[in-house]
């Protein structure tokens, strides 16, 4: 059975299986058919370890030095700074911010009283967070995310972009989903991304990209920002075939690799463009090989680098 929980994938109802190519996604990410064709290679022989380290962070970049206390938040209460931001340096993406949100928290797992208090997301209330999902052989999606999450950061500061994490592993839990949103949000960021990895049955593959729905309710409205949502997601979805190999989900967004949605925090509060990826489903064999792959990681981070940089100069 699927995971379900807050800012998670709580799956849509199943589709039919995709068949070799379908109209929808040529018609979203023409460019990466080649990508289709050879995917069921490249997952059949994407395995490795769930090793190959992150490249190294740039100088000056280093993360905060609080010591994260006992409520998940730096130690005296203050409001947490989540992880760096980085000083915008010279190239394309020189003056833009990018908030990256790797999803769930490995810490989250001893703190489970933390994270099921509920929180406001607008449209009702969910819990705070989740400790999100694993590989049959217990690679965390936590860890995954993590470590796509700098490989990412690196992409990007490497193309001028200051870069600001909602969390580094440098807090015991959390944030929450709404204060996930808000980092994202006070840092005025030009474009926000989640990363996850999904956990549907065995036989479900392929990525998906998560766009917001059109919600104005409670403190949700992202009326704002659902057009250019949709345009960095549609991006990302394009540069992640492109660049992986992987297809597009079987089992949700109809062969598009895209899905909207309402009931996810992250999202509906949100005040800058942001979408969600689930980079595959860790509950998959075929998909598990590619995820624990230090290279394929390496891959993804890249796909989704680029979108984001197709996004911000576009």
């Amino acid at each position: 059975m699927s995971y379900v929980g807050p800012d998670f994938d709580a799956p849509e109802p199943r589709r039919r299986r995709r068949g070799p190519l379908t109209v929808a996604v040529a018609a979203l990410v023409p460019a990466a058919v080649l990508g289709w064709l050879v995917y069921e290679a490249v997952a059949d022989s994407g395995g490795g370890a769930a090793g190959g380290a992150p490249p190294a962070r740039s100088a000056g970049t280093s993360p905060s030095a609080a010591a994260p206390g006992a409520s998940g938040s730096p130690a005296g209460g203050a409001q947490p700074d989540a992880s760096s931001t980085a000083r915008s340096g010279s190239g394309p993406l020189a003056g833009k911010v990018v908030v990256v949100d790797p999803g769930h928290n490995p810490g989250n797992v001893r703190h489970t009283a933390e994270i099921n208090r509920k929180v406001d997301i607008g449209t009702n209330f969910k819990e705070c967070d989740t400790t999100g999902t694993s590989t049959n052989s217990g690679y965390t999606e936590a860890q995954f995310t993590l470590d796509v999450a700098r490989r990412l950061r690196t992409l990007l500061e490497q193309q001028g972009a200051a870069v600001k994490f909602t969390q580094d592993g440098d807090r015991s839990w959390g944030p929450c989903v709404d204060e996930r949103a808000r980092i994202g949000n006070a840092a005025h960021a030009d474009a926000a991304i989640s990363i996850h990895a999904d956990g549907a049955a065995q036989g479900d593959r392929g990525f998906h990209v998560i766009l917001p729905a059109s919600v104005h309710k409670g403190a949700a409205d992202t009326r704002p920002i659902v057009g250019p949502s949709r345009d960095l997601g549609e991006r990302v979805a394009g540069d992640f075939v492109r660049v992986t190999g992987s297809a597009p989900s079987n089992y949700v967004g109809n062969g598009t690799g895209l899905v909207v949605r309402s009931d996810l925090g992250g999202l509906n509060l949100s005040t800058v463009p942001k979408v969600f990826i689930e980079c595959g489903n860790m509950r998959d064999s075929k998909d598990a090989a590619l995820l624990t792959s230090g290279s394929w990681r390496q891959k993804a981070a890249q796909g989704i680098s680029e979108g984001i940089v197709s996004f911000l100069r576009g």
